[in-house]
């Protein structure tokens, strides 16, 4: 137990912290995500990148490629994709 105190209070001593802006909106939806009531943004931020893939069978995904790949995933969500079929009938592919 001590041990998990001690490497608290260092964690807390050496990480270099920064400010971000976000919106009140946000950040309520952020408190909403939180797994338990003093997760720090951090925590959760890092939570929710841990959730983008590393990697497959054939070896790790650099940054980038794991960067397109959360666009990716928004663009889905956001309805922004067309269907196979949509794309055969705007290259006349029929």
């Amino acid at each position: 137990m001590l041990y998990i105190f001690y490497t608290f209070i260092i964690q807390r001593i050496y990480m270099d912290y920064t400010t971000i802006q976000i919106s009140r909106t946000t950040r309520e939806k952020l408190n909403g995500l939180r797994a338990y009531k003093r997760m720090t943004y951090d925590e959760l931020l890092n939570a929710l990148m841990s959730l983008i893939p590393e990697g497959d069978e054939e070896g790790t995904f650099s940054e980038d490629f794991r960067a397109s790949l959360l666009r990716s995933l928004l663009d889905v969500k956001e309805g922004k994709t067309h269907s196979t079929e949509e794309v055969k009938k705007q290259l006349g592919i029929q």
